[in-house]
């Protein structure tokens, strides 16, 4: 077994690093440039129960050390996923997480109901979703509106079920202790951190919705402290993510905590950036004599 080896709520990853859902589509673009059989898992692009066109205007918007998307959950449906990309990611040998969103509870509910069809590893449960019935609020906001969501896809999905958390939350501690006591399998945060940008020669926001979600290095030190935290308050496995572009970010969130670490931005960046990470941690574990990442995870 390879000293990458890695158990998250009981599945089995070959290596610690994961491609993060919204940077990596269903893995096909990527596994034109690279074998991504070699990554520990892939989350899918947000899937949500019905295909959704996503938002108008401006998506991506650089910043300095990272980016801003406002892409709205763009995305072809949980039918056409199943029928066109899951049969081909299953035949690969990564975990495979599928990440499920929503505009209401009933789309939560209907989309765990129908991938409890299907064979899949991970249901990440993403509830940094707009709330539409209830004027747009984010789901993963207050704690408690939060807690019935999780219960009840708890109660439908017979999967394992990760809920991705996000740092706009009032308390992301007691956001990730009620998904434990809700019976959630694991976490995983950061999602992107709520950010504004203008362009000043048109006088106006970038952005149709006004804001958007920023990702990359510039979030890295405040997801650390994050996942930390979460990782001392919680006995569920964490995944981490936010800001990791080196294989000294996955060491760092690993020895806060972190089970398993996401890489997202930094696809864009370099698409096979992950492979750069497994290698250095690897390297890393061999300078130092580790036979196992806990030998160093949440050490601090």
């Amino acid at each position: 077994m390879s000293r990458l080896h890695t158990e998250f709520a009981g599945i089995a990853f070959k290596n610690p690093v994961v491609l993060a859902s919204g940077t990596c589509g269903f893995g096909r673009e990527l596994a034109e440039c690279f074998d991504i059989e070699k990554l520990g898992g892939l989350s899918s692009k947000g899937l949500i129960i019905h295909p959704h066109g996503g938002n108008d205007g401006i998506r991506i918007w650089e910043t300095p050390s990272g980016i801003m998307n406002s892409v709205g959950l763009e995305n072809p449906g949980i039918e056409a996923f199943i029928e066109q990309d899951l049969d081909w990611i299953n035949e690969k040998d990564v975990v495979n997480i599928v990440n499920m969103g929503g505009h209401s509870k009933e789309d939560y509910f209907r989309g765990a109901e129908r991938l409890n069809d299907v064979n899949i590893d991970i249901l990440e449960l993403n509830i940094s979703c707009p709330n539409v019935k209830e004027g747009g609020m984010n789901f993963g906001v207050k704690t408690e509106a939060a807690r019935e969501l999780v219960r009840e896809v708890r109660k439908i999905s017979k999967h394992k079920l990760v809920v991705k958390l996000s740092p706009n939350a009032e308390d992301i501690v007691a956001l990730a202790k009620m998904c434990e006591e809700e019976g959630a399998d694991g976490v995983s945060l950061v999602n992107t951190f709520l950010a504004m940008a203008v362009d000043i020669d048109k006088k106006a926001m970038v952005f149709q919705n006004g804001y958007a979600g920023l990702s990359g290095p510039a979030i890295r030190p405040i997801a650390l402290r994050m996942v930390h935290q979460v990782c001392k308050a919680v006995k569920i496995p964490v995944m981490g993510m936010g800001g990791i572009t080196t294989w000294q970010d996955a060491i760092a969130f690993i020895m806060a905590g972190a089970q398993v670490v996401q890489v997202g931005t930094a696809t864009f960046m370099k698409p096979d950036i992950s492979l750069d990470i497994i290698a250095g941690v690897e390297k890393y574990m061999e300078d130092n004599h580790l036979d196992s990442l806990n030998e160093i995870r949440g050490i601090l």
